[in-house]
Protein backbone atom coordinates (compact mmCIF):
# COMPACT_ATOMS: atom_id res chain seq x y z
CA UNK A 1 0.00 0.00 0.00
CA UNK A 2 1.41 3.50 -1.06
CA UNK A 3 2.04 6.22 1.66
CA UNK A 4 -0.64 7.73 0.09
CA UNK A 5 -3.08 5.55 0.63
CA UNK A 6 -2.69 5.03 4.07
CA UNK A 7 -3.10 8.70 4.65
CA UNK A 8 -5.99 8.02 3.03
CA UNK A 9 -7.06 5.62 4.96
CA UNK A 10 -6.12 7.12 8.45
CA UNK A 11 -7.85 10.31 7.45
CA UNK A 12 -11.07 7.81 6.07
CA UNK A 13 -11.00 6.51 9.79
CA UNK A 14 -10.30 9.45 11.80
CA UNK A 15 -13.61 11.12 9.97
CA UNK A 16 -15.53 7.82 10.83
CA UNK A 17 -14.64 7.81 14.14
CA UNK A 18 -15.22 12.03 14.41
CA UNK A 19 -18.81 11.96 12.72
CA UNK A 20 -19.24 8.45 14.99
CA UNK A 21 -18.14 10.51 17.48
CA UNK A 22 -20.22 13.37 16.59
CA UNK A 23 -23.32 11.62 15.95
CA UNK A 24 -23.11 9.46 19.49
CA UNK A 25 -22.67 12.95 20.75
CA UNK A 26 -26.07 14.37 19.35
CA UNK A 27 -28.13 11.67 20.04
CA UNK A 28 -26.86 11.44 23.78
CA UNK A 29 -27.79 15.08 23.77
CA UNK A 30 -31.28 14.24 22.36
CA UNK A 31 -31.35 11.35 24.81
CA UNK A 32 -30.69 14.25 27.54
CA UNK A 33 -33.47 16.52 26.66
CA UNK A 34 -36.09 13.81 26.75
CA UNK A 35 -35.23 12.00 30.10
CA UNK A 36 -33.68 15.12 31.71
CA UNK A 37 -35.91 17.19 33.96
CA UNK A 38 -35.65 20.82 34.01
CA UNK A 39 -34.49 22.90 36.65
CA UNK A 40 -38.25 24.05 37.79
CA UNK A 41 -38.62 23.42 41.66
CA UNK A 42 -41.94 24.59 41.81
CA UNK A 43 -45.67 23.08 40.96
CA UNK A 44 -46.94 24.95 37.86
CA UNK A 45 -49.88 25.11 36.11
CA UNK A 46 -50.16 25.87 32.65
CA UNK A 47 -52.85 26.28 30.03
CA UNK A 48 -52.42 24.71 26.51
CA UNK A 49 -55.31 26.22 23.63
CA UNK A 50 -57.08 24.31 21.46
CA UNK A 51 -54.89 24.06 18.35
CA UNK A 52 -51.44 24.95 20.24
CA UNK A 53 -48.05 23.69 17.98
CA UNK A 54 -45.70 20.66 19.18
CA UNK A 55 -43.65 23.67 18.53
CA UNK A 56 -45.22 26.63 20.93
CA UNK A 57 -46.35 23.86 23.45
CA UNK A 58 -42.45 22.90 23.93
CA UNK A 59 -41.15 26.45 23.62
CA UNK A 60 -43.54 27.38 26.92
CA UNK A 61 -42.19 24.22 29.02
CA UNK A 62 -38.90 25.62 28.35
CA UNK A 63 -39.66 28.81 29.31
CA UNK A 64 -41.00 27.64 32.35
CA UNK A 65 -37.90 25.49 32.98
CA UNK A 66 -40.48 22.13 33.30
CA UNK A 67 -37.59 21.03 30.16
CA UNK A 68 -34.26 21.61 29.12
CA UNK A 69 -33.92 22.08 25.69
CA UNK A 70 -37.00 21.98 23.70
CA UNK A 71 -34.76 21.88 19.79
CA UNK A 72 -33.52 18.88 21.20
CA UNK A 73 -36.38 17.55 22.61
CA UNK A 74 -38.38 18.29 19.12
CA UNK A 75 -36.22 16.65 17.11
CA UNK A 76 -35.85 13.73 19.47
CA UNK A 77 -39.72 13.06 18.55
CA UNK A 78 -39.65 13.96 15.65
CA UNK A 79 -36.58 11.23 14.66
CA UNK A 80 -36.41 8.96 17.25
CA UNK A 81 -39.96 7.71 18.24
CA UNK A 82 -41.65 7.23 14.78
CA UNK A 83 -43.85 4.79 16.31
CA UNK A 84 -45.32 7.31 18.40
CA UNK A 85 -44.89 10.51 17.03
CA UNK A 86 -46.17 13.41 18.73
CA UNK A 87 -47.22 16.35 16.92
CA UNK A 88 -49.91 19.19 17.73
CA UNK A 89 -52.64 17.28 16.61
CA UNK A 90 -51.68 14.50 19.35
CA UNK A 91 -51.54 17.00 22.25
CA UNK A 92 -54.98 17.61 24.36
CA UNK A 93 -56.15 21.17 24.99
CA UNK A 94 -56.72 22.03 28.32
CA UNK A 95 -55.56 22.86 32.29
CA UNK A 96 -52.29 20.78 33.48
CA UNK A 97 -50.59 20.54 36.57
CA UNK A 98 -46.85 19.64 36.11
CA UNK A 99 -44.76 18.41 39.63
CA UNK A 100 -40.76 19.33 39.82
CA UNK A 101 -38.62 16.33 38.81
CA UNK A 102 -41.19 15.22 36.05
CA UNK A 103 -39.33 14.31 33.12
CA UNK A 104 -40.06 15.91 29.58
CA UNK A 105 -41.74 12.71 28.23
CA UNK A 106 -43.72 11.83 31.05
CA UNK A 107 -44.94 15.45 30.58
CA UNK A 108 -45.72 14.70 27.01
CA UNK A 109 -47.01 11.67 27.95
CA UNK A 110 -49.44 13.70 30.51
CA UNK A 111 -50.18 16.22 27.30
CA UNK A 112 -51.35 13.31 25.17
CA UNK A 113 -53.35 11.36 27.77
CA UNK A 114 -55.02 14.61 28.55
CA UNK A 115 -54.62 13.94 32.29
CA UNK A 116 -55.63 17.71 33.02
CA UNK A 117 -56.69 18.93 36.28
CA UNK A 118 -59.80 17.96 38.13
CA UNK A 119 -61.24 20.63 40.24
CA UNK A 120 -64.48 19.48 42.46
CA UNK A 121 -67.33 20.74 43.62
CA UNK A 122 -69.89 19.24 46.16
CA UNK A 123 -73.53 19.70 46.06
CA UNK A 124 -74.96 18.14 49.44
CA UNK A 125 -78.04 16.30 50.09
CA UNK A 126 -80.91 18.42 51.45
CA UNK A 127 -79.83 21.82 49.51
CA UNK A 128 -82.20 23.85 47.76
CA UNK A 129 -81.24 24.18 43.73
CA UNK A 130 -80.72 27.74 44.67
CA UNK A 131 -78.02 26.95 47.30
CA UNK A 132 -76.53 24.65 44.68
CA UNK A 133 -76.71 27.25 41.98
CA UNK A 134 -74.69 29.73 44.69
CA UNK A 135 -71.93 27.11 45.17
CA UNK A 136 -71.42 27.11 41.39
CA UNK A 137 -71.91 30.69 40.45
CA UNK A 138 -68.88 31.47 43.37
CA UNK A 139 -66.53 28.40 42.09
CA UNK A 140 -64.09 30.49 40.25
CA UNK A 141 -63.41 27.23 38.03
CA UNK A 142 -66.54 27.28 36.69
CA UNK A 143 -67.54 29.49 33.96
CA UNK A 144 -70.85 31.07 34.91
CA UNK A 145 -72.88 31.75 31.48
CA UNK A 146 -76.52 31.08 33.14
CA UNK A 147 -75.78 33.58 36.37
CA UNK A 148 -77.90 35.65 35.14
CA UNK A 149 -81.49 33.37 34.08
CA UNK A 150 -83.91 31.76 36.61
CA UNK A 151 -84.48 28.31 37.56
CA UNK A 152 -87.07 28.04 34.64
CA UNK A 153 -84.08 29.20 32.13
CA UNK A 154 -82.16 26.74 33.05
CA UNK A 155 -84.21 23.76 32.57
CA UNK A 156 -84.99 25.42 29.52
CA UNK A 157 -81.06 25.44 28.51
CA UNK A 158 -80.73 21.49 29.25
CA UNK A 159 -84.01 20.89 26.99
CA UNK A 160 -86.39 20.08 29.86
CA UNK A 161 -88.68 23.01 30.13
CA UNK A 162 -91.54 20.93 31.73
CA UNK A 163 -89.68 19.86 34.65
CA UNK A 164 -89.21 22.02 37.75
CA UNK A 165 -85.61 22.61 38.88
CA UNK A 166 -86.10 21.74 42.43
CA UNK A 167 -84.53 17.90 43.04
CA UNK A 168 -83.49 17.17 39.95
CA UNK A 169 -80.17 17.54 40.17
CA UNK A 170 -78.07 14.70 42.15
CA UNK A 171 -76.05 15.71 44.96
CA UNK A 172 -72.64 14.59 44.62
CA UNK A 173 -68.73 15.52 44.60
CA UNK A 174 -68.10 16.43 41.18
CA UNK A 175 -64.89 16.48 38.83
CA UNK A 176 -63.92 19.04 35.99
CA UNK A 177 -62.03 20.24 34.66
CA UNK A 178 -61.23 24.08 34.67
CA UNK A 179 -63.16 26.25 32.42
CA UNK A 180 -66.33 24.37 32.51
CA UNK A 181 -69.78 26.17 32.12
CA UNK A 182 -72.44 26.21 34.84
CA UNK A 183 -74.19 24.90 32.41
CA UNK A 184 -72.23 21.22 31.67
CA UNK A 185 -72.28 20.79 35.35
CA UNK A 186 -75.83 20.92 35.70
CA UNK A 187 -76.30 18.70 32.99
CA UNK A 188 -73.83 16.41 34.82
CA UNK A 189 -76.01 16.64 37.58
CA UNK A 190 -79.63 16.18 35.99
CA UNK A 191 -78.80 13.03 34.03
CA UNK A 192 -77.28 11.77 37.01
CA UNK A 193 -80.12 12.49 39.14
CA UNK A 194 -82.03 11.04 35.89
CA UNK A 195 -80.48 7.79 36.09
CA UNK A 196 -80.57 7.32 40.11
CA UNK A 197 -84.25 7.48 39.53
CA UNK A 198 -85.33 5.77 37.07
CA UNK A 199 -83.49 2.72 37.55
CA UNK A 200 -84.43 3.05 41.21
CA UNK A 201 -87.96 2.84 40.15
CA UNK A 202 -87.35 0.04 38.16
CA UNK A 203 -86.81 -1.45 41.84
CA UNK A 204 -89.44 -0.05 43.22
CA UNK A 205 -91.69 -1.88 45.53
CA UNK A 206 -95.26 -2.94 44.31
CA UNK A 207 -98.62 -1.34 45.09
CA UNK A 208 -96.86 2.02 46.21
CA UNK A 209 -99.23 5.34 46.48
CA UNK A 210 -97.16 6.67 43.94
CA UNK A 211 -98.16 7.47 40.24
CA UNK A 212 -94.86 8.56 38.74
CA UNK A 213 -91.26 8.97 39.29
CA UNK A 214 -91.98 12.45 39.98
CA UNK A 215 -93.94 11.68 42.87
CA UNK A 216 -91.10 9.22 44.01
CA UNK A 217 -88.87 12.30 44.03
CA UNK A 218 -90.70 14.65 45.50
CA UNK A 219 -91.54 12.45 48.51
CA UNK A 220 -87.64 11.45 48.46
CA UNK A 221 -86.88 15.07 49.09
CA UNK A 222 -89.18 15.22 52.06
CA UNK A 223 -87.30 12.07 53.76
CA UNK A 224 -84.08 13.89 52.92
CA UNK A 225 -84.66 16.55 55.17
CA UNK A 226 -86.82 14.87 57.79
CA UNK A 227 -84.02 12.21 58.08
CA UNK A 228 -81.22 13.21 61.01
CA UNK A 229 -80.07 9.42 61.02
CA UNK A 230 -79.36 7.76 57.94
CA UNK A 231 -80.49 4.43 59.79
CA UNK A 232 -83.92 5.83 59.83
CA UNK A 233 -84.73 6.89 56.03
CA UNK A 234 -86.73 3.70 55.20
CA UNK A 235 -88.51 3.95 58.23
CA UNK A 236 -89.32 7.78 57.61
CA UNK A 237 -90.06 6.46 54.15
CA UNK A 238 -92.62 3.81 55.96
CA UNK A 239 -94.52 6.52 57.56
CA UNK A 240 -95.10 8.94 54.93
CA UNK A 241 -96.60 5.45 52.20
CA UNK A 242 -98.51 5.02 55.52
CA UNK A 243 -100.26 8.17 55.23
CA UNK A 244 -100.52 8.47 52.08
CA UNK A 245 -102.22 5.47 51.75
CA UNK A 246 -104.36 6.41 54.61
CA UNK A 247 -105.37 9.40 52.63
CA UNK A 248 -104.07 11.29 56.08
CA UNK A 249 -102.03 14.53 55.15
CA UNK A 250 -98.07 14.39 55.76
CA UNK A 251 -97.98 17.14 58.04
CA UNK A 252 -94.50 17.75 57.87
CA UNK A 253 -92.17 20.99 58.54
CA UNK A 254 -90.03 20.79 55.95
CA UNK A 255 -92.91 21.50 53.48
CA UNK A 256 -94.02 24.51 55.37
CA UNK A 257 -90.63 25.78 55.66
CA UNK A 258 -89.64 25.29 51.98
CA UNK A 259 -93.66 27.51 51.29
CA UNK A 260 -92.67 30.06 53.78
CA UNK A 261 -89.69 30.87 51.28
CA UNK A 262 -87.23 34.02 52.52
CA UNK A 263 -90.13 34.78 55.04
CA UNK A 264 -89.02 31.48 56.96
CA UNK A 265 -86.62 33.08 59.97
CA UNK A 266 -85.72 29.92 61.51
CA UNK A 267 -88.39 29.06 63.44
CA UNK A 268 -92.13 27.78 62.67
CA UNK A 269 -95.10 29.28 64.18
CA UNK A 270 -98.63 27.96 65.05
CA UNK A 271 -100.01 30.14 62.18
CA UNK A 272 -96.99 29.04 59.24
CA UNK A 273 -98.72 25.44 60.08
CA UNK A 274 -102.40 27.05 59.36
CA UNK A 275 -101.65 29.34 56.68
CA UNK A 276 -102.22 28.03 53.27
CA UNK A 277 -99.51 27.59 50.54
CA UNK A 278 -99.15 25.04 48.22
CA UNK A 279 -96.39 23.25 50.15
CA UNK A 280 -98.32 23.58 53.18
CA UNK A 281 -98.46 19.36 53.72
CA UNK A 282 -100.85 20.24 57.35
CA UNK A 283 -102.96 22.34 54.98
CA UNK A 284 -103.46 20.37 51.85
CA UNK A 285 -103.66 16.47 51.63
CA UNK A 286 -100.93 14.70 49.19
CA UNK A 287 -97.67 15.31 47.82
CA UNK A 288 -96.39 19.21 47.09
CA UNK A 289 -96.10 19.94 43.82
CA UNK A 290 -92.59 19.65 43.47
CA UNK A 291 -89.56 18.39 45.34
CA UNK A 292 -88.47 20.67 48.24
CA UNK A 293 -84.75 19.98 48.17
CA UNK A 294 -82.05 17.89 46.42
CA UNK A 295 -82.60 14.35 47.81
CA UNK A 296 -79.43 11.91 47.61
CA UNK A 297 -79.96 8.23 46.25
CA UNK A 298 -80.56 6.66 49.56
CA UNK A 299 -83.25 9.03 50.08
CA UNK A 300 -84.81 7.42 46.70
CA UNK A 301 -84.40 4.23 47.25
CA UNK A 302 -85.78 4.84 50.66
CA UNK A 303 -88.97 6.42 48.80
CA UNK A 304 -89.40 3.31 46.70
CA UNK A 305 -88.38 0.55 49.27
CA UNK A 306 -90.17 1.83 52.53
CA UNK A 307 -90.35 0.32 55.50
CA UNK A 308 -93.16 -2.05 56.55
CA UNK A 309 -94.40 -0.61 59.55
CA UNK A 310 -97.56 0.09 61.44
CA UNK A 311 -96.37 3.77 62.23
CA UNK A 312 -97.94 6.99 61.31
CA UNK A 313 -96.24 9.05 63.59
CA UNK A 314 -92.74 10.14 64.37
CA UNK A 315 -91.49 12.74 66.56
CA UNK A 316 -87.93 14.21 67.46
CA UNK A 317 -86.02 12.36 70.61
CA UNK A 318 -84.41 15.58 71.54
CA UNK A 319 -81.43 13.80 72.87
CA UNK A 320 -79.11 15.20 70.06
CA UNK A 321 -78.92 12.02 67.95
CA UNK A 322 -81.02 13.47 65.46
CA UNK A 323 -83.13 10.17 66.04
CA UNK A 324 -87.01 9.90 66.18
CA UNK A 325 -89.48 8.27 68.28
CA UNK A 326 -92.30 6.19 66.00
CA UNK A 327 -95.54 5.98 66.79
CA UNK A 328 -99.00 3.66 65.19
CA UNK A 329 -101.33 5.73 67.78
CA UNK A 330 -102.08 9.15 68.05
CA UNK A 331 -102.28 8.57 72.15
CA UNK A 332 -98.88 6.84 71.67
CA UNK A 333 -97.75 10.15 69.79
CA UNK A 334 -98.84 12.44 72.45
CA UNK A 335 -96.83 10.94 74.73
CA UNK A 336 -93.78 10.79 72.81
CA UNK A 337 -94.28 14.64 72.19
CA UNK A 338 -94.99 15.56 75.63
CA UNK A 339 -91.41 13.49 76.61
CA UNK A 340 -89.76 15.93 73.69
CA UNK A 341 -90.96 18.84 75.36
CA UNK A 342 -89.82 18.02 78.87
CA UNK A 343 -86.58 17.11 77.48
CA UNK A 344 -86.67 20.33 75.23
CA UNK A 345 -87.77 22.89 78.69
CA UNK A 346 -84.78 21.03 80.53
CA UNK A 347 -82.09 21.54 78.08
CA UNK A 348 -83.61 23.91 74.84
CA UNK A 349 -82.10 23.12 71.42
CA UNK A 350 -81.28 25.41 68.69
CA UNK A 351 -84.45 26.01 66.30
CA UNK A 352 -82.82 23.95 63.72
CA UNK A 353 -83.03 20.82 66.33
CA UNK A 354 -86.78 21.07 67.01
CA UNK A 355 -88.74 18.20 66.06
CA UNK A 356 -90.21 18.26 62.63
CA UNK A 357 -93.18 15.80 60.36
CA UNK A 358 -95.38 13.55 61.06
CA UNK A 359 -96.25 15.19 63.90
CA UNK A 360 -99.77 16.54 63.74
CA UNK A 361 -103.01 15.03 64.00
CA UNK A 362 -104.76 13.00 60.96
Amino acid sequence: MSKRARVLGIAAAVLVMVLAGTAWFYWRSLQVAAQTPGASLITQDMTIAPGTSLRAVLRELQQRELITDARHLEYFLRCCQKDSTIDGADIKAGHYRFAPGQTPLEILRQLVEGRVVLEQITLVEGWRFAQARAAVEKNPAIVATLASQSDAEVMQALGRPELAAEGRFAPDTYSFAPGTTDLTLYRMAFDAQQRQLLSAWEQRQPDLPLASPDEALTLASIIEKETGLASERSRIAGVFINRLRRGMRLQTDPTVIYGLGERYDGNIRRRDLTTDTPYNTYTRAGLPPTPIALPGNDAIVAALNPERTDAVFFVAIGDGSGGHYFSATLAEHNRAVQRYLERLRQTPLPPQTAPAGGEGTP
